[in-house]
């Protein structure tokens, strides 16, 4: 599977000034499998597994020394790692703090070795010892975007026209269906690496659910390393409430209401940061930067991944493969989410992005746009409709309220089509304004 951070990687092999990197993402997004695949560019490639191999922590425990380290590495790997020739990668490399803790002094006295690290729930080590600032690089892998499941699907053509087609013209009435008929393909199965592997192989909906299954299993699975004994049943709450409050304002009276916020809020916190799910976070938009003008107050929260989403609803995906316009209507969360996702998708991979949404509520004269983002230097509205409505009121709304921004984007099934307000933009090609 060919991943939109595979140039970033290639970008940073070459450069002279290139710093360690720490992969961050949660767990099966496909870390270690970029990273392996992206060994293949170097002439030997070398893994250590923190997690399957406890015992490499005893390397790191005496001192930091890049030299002495490197050489214990290369007598463990049983093979040499060559400065410029080698890409050393840590895998899991949470489970041994002192190696983050290194990474600084691999930058800082043998900036040519390429490392990289990588680990599942780095957020939560990272919080304890921190972060060495300016000596290392942060990268963030999400679950497979639409384009990147194109290319697995092998569509490079059909992708690559899409890529060229003007926005100002509507798309060929083939390609339009062609793309909204993979686009259900999509949605029935989500972004994970190993559900999209096993679609590709058998097309099989009840093997890729039954992987989604184990998934969902596995991340509750890890709620008690993050988590206090306390905490780990709220945490299971929170996750188990998410997929079907998607789409509205987050009141934690609906996800149990003998529970208290202060109770609730914390679990959510943890959710967020180990990468499972995503807040969607109330901006008055105003002006840039968007978080500078948030109300933690008001929010939204949804899945990392439209098809585990699917799967904890015990929602059909038979639905989208058959008929994936109309599964668009019944299930217009999903479509939400999903836009949310890929906008996450395409954001910078240097920084750890965030989604903010706007919201007015005045009596007989309430507005809300599912998105508000940074694109070019401009704060821009995003409405997302899950049929062919060609409606933006909220939207039209927020840019008379802020006329700093230049236009809005809405999208919906329709065709491509733009005027001076509006940048019409069908559902599959969210990636079109950022890349």
């Amino acid at each position: 599977m060919e991943r939109y951070l595979k140039q970033t990687l290639m970008n940073w092999k070459d450069d002279s000034s290139r710093k360690p990197i720490l992969l961050r993402g949660a767990r099966q997004v496909g870390k270690s499998y970029l990273i392996e695949e992206f060994g293949h560019s170097f002439d030997s490639y070398v893994e250590f597994n923190f997690d399957f191999n406890k015992r490499l922590t005893t390397i790191f425990e005496y001192d930091s020394d890049p030299e002495r380290i490197l050489k214990e590495l290369s007598i463990a790997a049983e093979k040499p790692i060559v400065r410029g020739q080698t890409l050393l990668f840590f895998d899991e490399i949470q489970e041994c703090p002192d190696a983050i803790r290194a990474l600084r002094y691999f930058y800082e006295k043998m900036p040519d070795l390429h490392v990289i690290a990588a680990g599942s729930l780095l957020d939560f080590t990272l919080e304890k010892i921190g972060v060495p600032v300016g000596r290392i690089q942060m990268l963030y892998l999400f679950p497979l975007s639409f384009v990147e499941f194109l290319l697995a699907k092998e569509k490079r053509l059909l992708l690559e026209a899409l890529f060229e087609h003007d926005e100002k013209k509507p798309a060929p009435e083939f390609m339009h269906k062609q793309l909204f008929k993979l686009y259900g393909e999509y949605m029935a199965i989500g972004g994970m690496p190993e559900v999209v592997n096993e679609w590709l192989l058998n097309a099989d909906l009840k093997r890729t659910r039954k992987i989604q299954q184990s998934l969902i299993e596995t991340y509750k699975a890890d709620f008690g390393k993050y988590s206090t004994k306390y905490q780990k049943s709220h945490v299971e709450t929170i996750y188990s409430a998410i997929p079907r409050l998607s789409g509205g304002k987050f009141l934690y009276s609906s996800v149990n209401p003998d529970l208290r916020s202060r109770e609730l809020k914390p679990a959510l916190d943890l959710l967020s940061k180990a990468g499972i799910i995503h807040v969607i976070t109330h901006s008055s938009s105003g002006s840039l930067p968007l978080a500078a003008e948030i109300n933690p107050k008001f929010f939204k929260a949804i899945l990392s991944d439209i098809g585990l989403m699917q799967a904890m609803l015990e929602y059909n995906p038979k639905n989208w493969i058959l008929e994936p316009e109309k599964a668009a209507v019944n299930f217009g969360a999903l479509v939400e989410s999903f836009v949310g996702q890929e906008i996450l998708a395409y954001s910078s991979p240097d920084l750890k992005s965030s989604l903010f949404y706007w919201a007015r509520e005045k009596r007989g004269s309430s507005a809300e746009v599912d998105y508000v983002i940074e694109l070019n230097g401009a704060v821009v509205p995003i409405e997302v409709k899950a049929g062919r409505s060609s409606s933006y009121k909220s939207m039209s709304l927020f840019l008379k309220e802020k006329p700093s921004s230049p236009y809005g984007i809405h999208f919906s099934q329709q065709n491509f089509s733009s005027n001076q307000i509006v940048r019409k933009i069908p559902l599959y090609a969210v990636f079109k304004p950022f890349l």
